[in-house]
């Protein structure tokens, strides 16, 4: 079960995710020493950035299933990042391609002002000038 939480305040808690965990992913990628980022791009054109040492976590998977189901659509059908530690804009819903890259490129909403990480216990919303 995991909590998922919107930078702008709302949460829903209780939730049951299936799927890839992402610590089989980064074993199988086996990512050069110098990333530092994970890049996910979706493929309706979002993006999101975070640093590598938040990806490969336990709880972190790429879902596949919600609540015992197949992921919805609205959702992230056929397949969605989970990273419950991080704000939900880093959960990028129908993900295309994961990046490990040693340069910072902006994605969607860190192009806006959000933070490069978004860490929920640290109330990470907005880059800091």
């Amino acid at each position: 079960m995991i909590d998922f939480h919107c930078v702008t305040g709302w949460s829903v808690r209780g939730l049951e995710f299936a799927g890839v965990p992402v610590l089989k992913l980064v074993e199988l990628a086996k990512p050069l020493e110098p990333a530092k980022w994970v890049y996910v791009e979706s493929l309706d054109g979002y993006s999101t950035i975070m640093p590598v040492e938040d990806f490969p976590r336990s709880e972190n998977l790429v879902a596949l299933e919600m609540n015992g189901r197949p992921l919805h659509p609205l959702h992230g059908y056929p397949a969605r990042l989970l990273v419950p530690s991080l704000y939900g804009w880093k959960s990028a819903k129908w993900v295309k391609r994961i990046h490990f890259t040693d340069k910072y490129i902006d994605g969607y909403w860190e192009a806006l002002g959000y933070h490069p990480r978004g860490c929920v216990d640290l109330e990470e919303r907005f880059k800091t000038k």
